[in-house]
Order: C-alpha cells, then sequence, then structure tokens
C-alpha cells in the first residue's frame, strides 16, 4: 500500500537528518519547505540531496492519492547562502522566524493566497492520516477513502476543492470503518506528524483560529469553558461559519477539527464532538478530557442539540 511507502521514506528522510546540519530542502521557485522534510537539517551536502531524491519520491506516491498535490522544484541550501533563495535574506529571516515559532505560521503562510492555504493544509493532513493508516489494523481503509474519494470527486466542479472532498472522504470511511478507540490513535498520531500547534490555554479557541487562518473556518464564537467537578470533563460550546466540509448525510465531517484539537494540546485529548446545525453555520460542542469511548472525532452525528 501506498500508505506503509509514505512511512518508509519519512523514516528514510529522518534517519539522514541531523539536528545540527546547516543543509536544507527547499523549492528554489517559491522558498517553501514541504512536507515530510520541512524544519529538516542535514549534515552534508550529499545527505540533503539524499532526501531531496526521498522527499520527490514521497510526493509523487502521495500524488497517486490527489493529483492536486502541489508539485516543488526542490534544491539543496547551506544556511547563510541568501543566494541560494528567491526572496534572498528575507526569505531565510523568516525561515529562522518559522523555526522558532510553531504557530501561528510555517514557511511564509502568511503570505500566501487563502485558498493555497487551505489546498496544502488538507493535503499535509491527509499524507499524515494516510501514513497512519497504513497499520495493519486499518487494511481496507485506504482503498474505501479512494473508491469514495473517486465517486465524489467526479461531482466536484472546482478543481480546489477536490482537497476538502478527500477529507470528506477520509472522515467518513475512517467513522465508518474504525472503532471510536482506534480513530482516536489514528487522528493523534496523524497531530503528531504535523507541527506542533502552540499551548494556549483554551486549545478550542487556538484550534479554531489556525482553521480560520487556514481557509476552512469563517468566523466563529466559543463560550466560556464548563468544567464537569465531578468527572473533570471540560467542554465548550462553540458557532462555526462557513465551514468548508459538507455534511455527508446525517454527519458532519470534523476530521480537520479534531486533529487541530490533538496538536494544541495533546494532553487534553478530545473526547466528543457534538454538532448541531445554527441559523449561519454549525453549533459544535468539544468534550475534552472525558473517560471512555470517543465520540465523533472523524465524522459527528448532526443532532437537534449540541
Amino acid at each position: 500500500m501506498i500508505g506503509t511507502t509514505l512511512t518508509d521514506i519519512r523514516e528514510r528522510i529522518e534517519a539522514l537528518a541531523s539536528e545540527d546540519g546547516t543543509y536544507y530542502v527547499v523549492c528554489g521557485r517559491t522558498g517553501e519547505r514541504p512536507v515530510p522534510a520541512a524544519g529538516l537539517r542535514f549534515d552534508t551536502r550529499t545527505a540533503a540531496r539524499a532526501a531531496v531524491h526521498a522527499t520527490e519520491q514521497y510526493r509523487s506516491a502521495l500524488r497517486r492519492y490527489d493529483p492536486r498535490t502541489p508539485r516543488y522544484d526542490l534544491i539543496v541550501c547551506e544556511e547563510g547562502d541568501s543566494s541560494a533563495r528567491p526572496d534572498g535574506p528575507r526569505a531565510l529571516a523568516a525561515d529562522a522566524e518559522a523555526s522558532r515559532t510553531p504557530e501561528p505560521f510555517r514557511d511564509g503562510e502568511e503570505r500566501k493566497p487563502a485558498r493555497r492555504r487551505r489546498i496544502e493544509f488538507c493535503h499535509r493532513v491527509a499524507a499524515a492520516t494516510f501514513e497512519m493508516l497504513s497499520d495493519g489494523a486499518c487494511e481496507g481503509v485506504e482503498t474505501a477513502i479512494m473508491d469514495t474519494y473517486f465517486e465524489r470527486a467526479e461531482t466536484v466542479e472546482d478543481p480546489d476543492d477536490l482537497c476538502l472532498c478527500l477529507l470528506e472522504s477520509m472522515a467518513t470511511e475512517i467513522d465508518d470503518r474504525l472503532s471510536p478507540i482506534r480513530q482516536a490513535d489514528v487522528l493523534s498520531a496523524t497531530a503528531a506528524q504535523l507541527a506542533p500547534g502552540d499551548r494556549a490555554d483554551e486549545p478550542v479557541t487556538a484550534a479554531l483560529r489556525a482553521l480560520r487562518r487556514r481557509g476552512l473556518v469563517g468566523e466563529f464564537t466559543c463560550a466560556p469553558a464548563a468544567i464537569d467537578r465531578a468527572s473533570g470533563v471540560r467542554s465548550v460550546r462553540t458557532t462555526l461559519s462557513e465551514y468548508a466540509l459538507s455534511p455527508q448525510g446525517d454527519r458532519l465531517p470534523v476530521l480537520p477539527v479534531a486533529v487541530e484539537l490533538y496538536r494544541h494540546r495533546p494532553e487534553m485529548a478530545p473526547a466528543a464532538l457534538r454538532v448541531a446545525a445554527a441559523d449561519e453555520g454549525w453549533r459544535v460542542t468539544v468534550e475534552l478530557g472525558a473517560d471512555g469511548d470517543p465520540d465523533g472525532l472523524a465524522s459527528a452525528p448532526i443532532r437537534p442539540n449540541a
């Protein structure tokens, strides 16, 4: 399966990397550092070139799942070599800032058009999720996702919306085919493959802000958190507008919301997402820290009240 290939390639690239290395992989055309080499450094130019080749293999494999996966002209750069970058010193400064600050933006993300940020975020989440689904316990889920995706993609008019269709198909099949506990394992592991989010005191607000920056959510409001003193369950009621993913039957795909929650406070894991229709969007109640089986992490049932 391609998922296994993705995992093998990522591990090969990480084995080449070094914390003290001065070489890195970058797109010579845009200055971006694509997954899975993003954030990694290498001791020698030879190791970095091997990482370029492996990164191209990785993205080629992912493109078999999603032909819209962005293409990059990958080159090797050495730290401090401003002539090797299209943006010169300004891009190097942005890279240094990105390495220090995991949020709100990485790789010059704030300068990208909103649609491009959304497409790239969806691809990163999809790639990381496919890697986690390569586990034998998830056998058949990858194939089911792609069968659903190809069937639904034929009805999508705007090619830029195919990335949303992929996440919707992914959420639906994970919800249908994996137990709640296994869903939580896959989504938490997916989040661990992505850049860590900031550790804000209010992870729900932080997660929704990140999704808004990437064009998956419009405006939102969060009520003050309510805490059940007996169980320790923390719940936050939110209202979302312009949520980019569409209902699938009587369920709403919420996989990117759950992944963002895991990214920002993995120790305060989401336990349940409850969804109800609101006047101009959705009302979502997020429960954090509850014992028992998770509920509605990949795709949540749409209820009269949430």
